[in-house]
């Protein structure tokens, strides 16, 4: 048995609905492989030296474009339904995770890191492009 909250617990925690986790774990997952490629193989997961970290910004850029590519123009609805409003969110979610020990982060890494990234209206609004 895993000493590791699951997402469902995690969730329980938080104003957040477990959507709104399984959103940021897989938009992270795209935001990883779009800034440093597919992961390698023989990869091992608890090797420092191996760096796939993005940045508080880099991850509100790839979530941004996960949810578009998920959701095309329903995406800002999306996520209203899971109670994401703003970049902010983004952080709340990302450090309850790594509160529960769920996802890592560095010393650097910071929730200010997620705070007015872009505003939703402008990132998700009617002039949206979905051919980004």
């Amino acid at each position: 048995m895993s000493s590791e909250p699951s997402i469902y617990e995690i969730a329980q925690q938080t104003r957040y609905p477990v959507d709104a986790f399984i959103f940021i774990q897989r938009g992270l997952d795209f935001t990883v492989r779009r800034i440093h490629g597919d992961v390698p193989k023989d990869l091992d997961p608890e090797d420092d030296s191996t760096n796939r970290h993005v940045s508080g910004q880099e991850l509100c850029e790839g979530l941004r474009e996960f949810a578009i590519s998920q959701y095309g123009l329903m995406a800002r609805t999306v996520l209203r339904r899971f109670k994401i409003y703003a970049t902010e969110d983004f952080g709340h979610l990302v450090f309850a995770m790594v509160d529960a020990g769920a996802m890592r982060k560095t010393e650097e890494d910071s929730i200010a890191d997620f705070v007015d990234v872009y505003d939703f209206s402008d990132a998700f609004g009617s002039e949206l492009q979905l051919s980004q």
